[in-house]
């Protein structure tokens, strides 16, 4: 089994400013003159961290991991004006060519993948496969299984801490209730708040209890990005049509992509991956049966790794 390979650490950094308000924090690892993969991070409003660069052999790859609009190093934080799904496709376009990457490969997990599958289809001509793990469709669907009803059958305990502090009158919409609490102006409500939604994810991520996982999510300063974000996009139906992404697939059909995805995803259900296999022609899909959502789980790793490992023997065979 792969494990992730030993931390290493950027050989560039770069604060790309990306409009008027929004600058973002991007760093470059690996082999300058490797197979050019990006990390796009989930969320939305997550970050990359030291593990975004341990899914690629650092001799084969130029690895690029950057911070999405609002979230992790990128400026200003939590900020929610200008920050919507066609802006975040157009700076991975703008990180392209600020690296001068002519094309590369894209890795993404849960909102990673969706953002990828969405970046790719507004420039195929620019991506050379996609690796996606816990695939995330942003339908309607999806955010009622986890905000409505679905996770909460088979988490009942911690959805029963998750809608807590929200009235009954108010539980029919849970994401419009924390969207408000979360930009209201009571301070300790807003970090209760935010702890509490990211909990939740937390708390789905993964098939075993994790607490260093638990720990990362409920940082304030990661669980105010992560919750102020989503719940903005989330609201917002991630900015983009119902469906949209499964009817454009014909743009990216012949793209190479290993889709890999928990059996026991609780976050975004496997039927999201199926049905994204299903209408890519060039997609293999490779279920984790001992995985949930997380990438950090050990199965997820082997999965992923053995993805990057066969994707650089077919990019560059020599």
């Amino acid at each position: 089994m792969y494990v992730l390979f030993p931390e290493i650490k950027p050989y560039k950094r770069h604060q790309l400013k990306v409009s008027e308000r929004h600058e973002l924090y991007v760093d470059e690892a690996g082999n300058p003159n490797g197979i050019s993969v990006l990390f796009i991070h989930g969320g939305p409003g997550a970050a990359c961290d030291a593990s975004s660069r341990r899914f690629y052999d650092p001799s084969t790859y130029h690895i690029v991991t950057y911070d999405q609009r609002g979230c992790g190093r990128s400026t200003p934080h939590c900020e929610l004006e200008g920050n919507d799904t066609l802006a975040l496709i157009e700076d991975i376009e703008a990180i392209r060519q600020h690296l001068g990457v002519e094309q590369w490969v894209l890795f993404g997990g849960s909102w990673g993948s969706t953002l990828s599958l969405l970046y790719a289809q507004a420039y195929p001509q620019h991506v050379r496969a996609m690796v996606l793990r816990g695939v995330f469709l942003c339908r309607q669907a999806e955010l009622d299984w986890l905000y409505r009803d679905g996770a909460n059958r088979v988490f009942p305990d911690h959805w029963v801490e998750f809608v807590r502090s929200i009235p009954e009158v108010e539980r029919d919409d849970l994401i419009k209730a924390y969207h408000d609490r979360l930009l209201g102006d009571d301070e300790l409500a807003r970090m209760s708040a935010a702890k509490s939604w990211s909990a939740w994810e937390g708390n789905c991520s993964k098939l075993r209890p994790s607490a260093d996982a638990m720990a990362k999510f409920t940082k304030p300063h990661n669980a105010l990005a992560l919750s102020r974000i989503e719940t903005h996009f989330f609201l917002n139906n991630g900015f983009i049509a119902e469906n949209q992404i499964l009817e454009s697939m014909d743009a990216i059909k012949d793209i190479p992509g290993r889709i890999i995805h928990g059996r026991y995803d609780m976050i975004c259900p496997l039927t999201n991956a199926v049905e994204l296999h299903n209408t890519w022609p060039a997609s293999e899909l490779h279920i984790v049966r001992d995985a949930g959502h997380s990438a950090s789980e050990p199965g997820n790793v082997d999965a992923l790794i053995r993805a990057t490992h066969d994707l650089a023997k077919m990019l560059d065979p020599a």
